[in-house]
């Protein structure tokens, strides 16, 4: 669970961050799953985007993909969201 502060900083780093996630009409599936999974690996902070023409709003897809990547929602503004995952393995961000 990340304390305040923890949000604080992710959300500093999140704000120099391009969207490298997209979530259109399609909505969540298999493979927007496997690309935010293979993303946190990489980068342990994502941040993605819900188009316009996407069946649910930005909260609800951060939190299904949240729970779906066994991830934490950092942020939701707008339909920008931002996750994050910490890479057990190799970590790059430090508290």
């Amino acid at each position: 669970m990340l304390t305040s502060k923890d949000r604080a900083s992710l959300r500093k780093i999140a704000n120099q961050l391009d969207t490298i996630l997209q979530v259109g009409k399609g909505g969540i599936g298999e493979q927007v799953i496997k690309q935010a999974n293979d993303a946190l690996e990489a980068r342990e902070i994502i941040k993605g985007r819900v188009l316009e023409t996407a069946p649910a709003f930005a909260r609800e897809v951060a939190d299904e993909l949240a729970q779906a990547t066994n991830s934490e929602v950092v942020q939701v503004i707008g339909t920008k969201f931002v996750l994050y995952r910490k890479n057990k393995k190799n970590p790059k961000i430090t508290f």
